[in-house]
């Protein structure tokens, strides 16, 4: 699943420069979370960076986003290639 980010947020910035994918952005209210760029970190970390570094543990899963860890995987190799090119 790709992660989501709660109003709970309390925009202390720390998620964003965290991110391997650059799926993270500041929005209108609370930083947002980009489920075509998450891939809960898979293919870079063990455990999802944002999630590990949120003082007020806002990032949860999206669960209108699942995916398999194999869909992360493919999602994050797709990624990379764009990179690449």
């Amino acid at each position: 699943m790709a992660l989501k980010i709660t109003d709970q947020c309390i925009n202390c910035d720390v998620c964003e420069p965290v991110c391997p994918n650059n799926a993270i952005t500041p929005g209108r209210e609370i930083y947002e979370i980009a489920p075509s760029s998450c891939t809960e970190c898979v293919g870079h970390f063990d455990v999802p960076q944002c999630v590990e570094v949120c003082p007020v543990e806002c990032i949860v899963l999206d669960p209108q986003f699942p995916e398999s860890r194999e869909q992360l995987q493919a999602k994050y190799a797709a990624l990379t290639r764009e990179e690449i090119t």
